[in-house]
């Protein structure tokens, strides 16, 4: 049974890489994504997505549209569609509700910054991991959390975290600082994260899943909770106290979402941390509504022109093998 599982489930992300690869590559989508995109970066967009593709093949099972949804969102708001650079990701997502799988935009932290160093307004703005020893509790007066960081880096390292602080200072003077203990972000993450578990992470953490189980636990809050844990703190310090241009504001509404057709969040893993905020809804050049096809139209087009995909053996005799 196992090897019949392996063998339908490799056949199946086969048929996925190969489905999308004859999507990207049509020339009605080609056409769509250059009038989205522009000229110069569409061969780039066309380049890292199928890449991204071709190298995760979790991400070969989703729907072809939610992927590259998620990725001309990412375009319109002037990040590279590229991993490495680690901007916004597109992570797949099991939606249990439609019973389909789908690529969920999900902006990085190093997203995060880039839009804020773009406003113009901070002079300083990050988030950093706080180590054991060095959060000193809260000003009597103020309410501030105090810090005495270790300096000694070799020594920090090697600390254990007990929470995260981000900040931030603006030109005009405005100075903003918000902690986070690790357990409130564990307990967070465990509230508005479909993909997490949180007695699954501590039995990760302390080697109680077996390493053939552990590709179950895919999420980034799996894998680099430090990461997601910066993320979300930089989420929360901006969209609460911070200066939002229309790009930000799109960003954070959208994060953690479903992109669909029309470039609009399809919410499914994600809290509504702008409370009753006015987005803007200016259109980008790279998103102008026109008299080109849709993402959903092309595909259609390109589905009608193409032959079934041979189907998937679900029943394979480990005999005949």
């Amino acid at each position: 049974m196992a090897m019949q599982s392996k063998v339908a489930k490799n056949q199946t992300k086969s048929t996925g890489i190969k489905v999308f690869n004859n999507l990207i590559n049509s020339d009605l989508m080609r056409t769509k994504i250059h009038q989205m995109v522009g000229a110069t970066d569409s061969q780039e967009f066309i380049t890292s997505i199928t890449s991204a593709v071709n190298t995760n093949p979790a991400l070969a099972e989703c729907d072809p549209q939610t992927i590259i949804s998620a990725a001309l969102l990412g375009q319109s708001l002037h990040l590279k569609p590229s991993p490495q650079l680690g901007y916004f990701y597109m992570v797949p997502f099991n939606n249990r509700k439609k019973g389909t799988k789908e690529a969920q935009f999900q902006l990085g932290y190093k997203g995060y910054l880039q839009l804020a160093i773009r406003t113009g307004e901070y002079i300083d703005i990050d988030a950093i991991e706080i180590k054991e020893g060095e959060y000193k509790g809260r000003d009597k007066f103020t309410g501030r959390p105090k810090f005495e960081f270790v300096e000694d880096d070799d020594i920090r390292e090697n600390l254990p975290v007990v929470g995260y602080m981000a900040y931030f200072e603006m030109k005009n003077g405005y100075i903003k600082r918000l902690y986070w203990s690790k357990t409130k972000m564990e307990n967070h993450a465990d509230t508005y994260s479909m993909a997490f578990d949180l007695e699954k992470y501590h039995d990760l953490q302390e080697g109680k899943i077996p390493q053939s189980e552990q590709w179950k636990y895919s999420s980034f809050w799996y894998k680099n909770f430090d990461e997601m844990a910066k993320k979300t703190m930089l989420r929360q310090l901006l969209s609460k106290h911070g200066l939002l241009s229309t790009e930000m504001q799109k960003a954070v509404e959208s994060d953690q979402a479903v992109i669909t057709k029309d470039l609009q969040p399809e919410y499914v893993d994600n809290e509504n941390v702008i409370d009753n905020a006015a987005i803007e809804k200016e259109q980008t050049q790279s998103i102008e509504e026109n008299s080109a096809p849709t993402v959903e139209e092309v595909m259609n087009q390109v589905n009608q022109a193409q032959p079934e995909p041979e189907p998937v053996l679900e029943d394979i005799d480990p005999m005949q093998m």
